[in-house]
């Protein structure tokens, strides 16, 4: 089953959200910010994702490149095209965030 992911960072924790194929969320959670950290979540929990979905900014560009040298599948979007995207919604929350992303 394919499993698409969206990954809201921040300094604190990254907020992760993951759909299948039709959106439907299949779990939720929150690892620590450095890509050891997410490649982890994703190990404890036997999932492989077909792509990690991410906004830009300082914090993402690092964990982009290390999320990329351990194998995962990550994209990184512009933040400003996410942000309108994702201020439409009612809740505005890292997690709804991480939703809107996946």
């Amino acid at each position: 089953m394919e499993h698409h992911t969206g990954l809201e960072v921040s300094l604190k924790g990254n907020s992760i959200c993951v759909v299948d194929r039709d959106g439907k969320t299949i779990t939720r959670g929150a690892c620590p910010s450095d890509p050891e950290g997410v490649a982890g979540w994703f190990r404890n929990r036997s999932r492989v994702p077909r792509r990690i979905v991410h906004a830009s900014g300082n914090l993402p560009i690092w964990l982009q490149r290390g999320m990329t040298r351990l194998g995962l599948p990550a994209t990184c979007i512009d933040v400003r095209k996410a942000h309108r995207n994702l201020s439409a919604r009612l809740n505005n929350s890292d997690a709804a965030d991480a939703d809107g992303l996946a």
